[in-house]
């Protein structure tokens, strides 16, 4: 608009181009008191339309523009220094709060981890401490976060543990005196073990008859005691080779011997959580069986008394036999002949059987005397064969049995040793059928001397063998005579003279003894 007021002269098409910029300039008042000069502006142009070529009416337009012209600049050198002003404000406010935003930042990064992980520690102890059976255990968090919430919670999980525990300890202290009662009035002696054999009760009857004081025992190792007492240190033997059920025990009590038989019972549990079980302890009991041996004593008195009692008048009967049987006594129709061999037969029944209940009252009350010699035991095989010679033909069977040369001797008294082979010998013939053979073989390995007795009867059932040697045991269902006594009085000689006797059998395919002598 300026440009076009300097000119020296004003024509029609400057009046049209002044004209739209004085529209721009009423369309676009700012400032305060702009609009009053816009109007005189507009009035001054007005007048200069009627005369374009009057001097006084230009100046008086540029004068207008000019005043418009610095009321702008005005207002734009107040707005910059406001500006200015405001972008220091600015800067002042934002380096503030920068400021304050580290040091909340910074606050936060160093207390933050400890607001979070102080209660998560506190209460992981916690947990610890519960897991341990600490009951009393509490947690104590300020405020009202989840943190408190959660304390709450444990609080009241805690108080409710600590009051089952001491409920249940009551119980537990009453089941145990209880059971300290019932051990201590039982007749038989007990004692317990931990794992590691301390010693954590015993009863009034195992005091009794070991002599100890309870105060004196009770939480002390069992080795400790077993050094100044005999029964313990017994025990604890009977503990280290692992068996179950030992010989009786003959122990001075009640004012007298008596026999107590050893049972030990391990503990075992598995633990929560756990596959596999572990061992806590174990406890003794002594059974006192001082009255069945008593009995048994009296028994074995009684069948030896009565058995050498019929010794004698066996022995008689079967002398007046033979002489009934001489010619020089007189002659014998056939039926005198058969009552006489069958009273014979009777006889050496009752003789034999007479035998085998002396031996077992002498293996029973420990009388057995032996005469151990270096013995041959072909001639042992031979003798126990010609023992039983007749009765093998009388059932048409064949003993087996070829010496072998340079057989070492063996350790063993010759007469009980004979006795054993005779009675394997006479059960083989007793229970093969007719017209069968008996096998007998001796040989040398490892310093051993093995007899093997094999017959051709029926055999045994695998599920009596383990009682085939028990005293008057007799397998179910068998006919023969005999009193039971035979292989129990074998088994009692020869673990006396140091060697072993076993048996192998199968139903129908008959049975196989197997003696073993040491060498000499």
């Amino acid at each position: 608009m300026h440009k076009l007021i300097d000119k020296p002269a004003i024509n029609k098409e400057d009046i049209i181009e002044l004209e739209k910029l004085l529209k721009k300039q009423s369309a676009n008042i700012t400032e305060i008191g702009e609009q009053e000069l816009t109007q005189d502006l507009q009035a001054h142009f007005n007048e200069l339309k009627l005369q374009p070529d009057n001097p006084a009416f230009i100046s008086n337009i540029r004068k207008d523009l000019n005043d418009i012209m610095k009321l702008n600049m005005d207002a734009i050198l107040r707005k910059s220094n406001t500006a200015g002003q405001t972008a220091d404000n600015s800067i002042l406010w934002i380096s503030i709060t920068s400021a304050f935003c580290f040091i909340i930042g910074f606050i936060l990064l160093i207390n933050l981890p400890g607001y979070i992980a102080n209660p998560i520690k506190n209460l992981t102890d916690s947990i610890k401490q519960i897991a341990s059976k600490n009951y009393s255990q509490r947690l104590h968090f300020k405020g009202h976060d989840e943190f408190s919430s959660l304390a709450r919670s444990f609080n009241t999980m805690a108080e409710k543990l600590q009051e089952y525990s001491d409920s249940n300890l009551a119980k537990l202290m009453m089941e145990k005196k209880r059971i300290e009662t019932l051990i201590n009035n039982l007749f038989d002696p007990v004692l317990g073990l931990d794992e590691k054999n301390k010693i954590l009760f015993i009863n009034e009857q195992a005091l009794k008859i070991s002599g100890l004081k309870r105060e004196d025992v009770i939480g002390k190792q069992a080795e400790e005691i077993a050094v100044i007492n005999d029964l313990i240190r017994s025990l604890l033997q009977k503990m280290s080779s692992k068996e179950n059920k030992d010989a009786s025990l003959k122990i001075y009590a009640d004012n007298k011997e008596s026999y107590f038989e050893k049972q030990l019972v391990s503990i075992s549990i598995t633990p929560t959580g756990e596959e596999e079980q572990k061992e806590i302890g174990s406890f003794i009991i002594l059974r006192n069986i001082t009255p069945y041996k008593e009995l048994d004593f009296a028994k074995t008195n009684f069948i030896a008394t009565v058995s050498h009692e019929f010794k004698t008048p066996i022995a008689s009967m079967k002398m007046s036999l033979q002489l009934l049987d001489n010619q020089h006594t007189g002659k014998l129709n056939n039926e005198q002949k058969s009552l006489v061999e069958s009273i014979k037969e009777d006889t050496d029944r009752l003789l034999r059987t007479t035998g085998e209940l002396l031996n077992i009252s002498q293996v029973e009350t420990g009388n057995t005397k032996l005469k151990i010699e270096a013995v041959d035991i072909n001639n042992v095989i031979n003798d126990a064969v010609e023992n039983n010679r007749k009765l093998a033909e009388q059932k048409s069977i064949i003993i087996n049995f070829e010496p072998l040369e340079n057989l070492p001797l063996v350790s063993a008294d010759k007469e009980k040793a004979t006795w054993i082979v005779s009675n394997l010998v006479s059960n083989a013939i007793r229970y093969s059928y007719d017209n069968t053979t008996i096998d007998i073989k001796a040989f040398e390995t490892d310093n051993k001397v093995i007899i093997k007795v094999k017959d051709s009867g029926i055999g045994i059932d695998p599920k009596y063998l383990p009682r085939i040697f028990d005293k008057y045991f007799r397998v179910p269902g068998t006919e023969k005579e005999g009193t039971g006594l035979g292989l129990a009085i074998s088994k009692e000689f020869i673990e006396a003279m140091k060697g072993t006797i076993d048996v192998k059998s199968e139903l129908g395919e008959g049975s196989e003894f197997i003696l073993s002598f040491d060498v000499c």
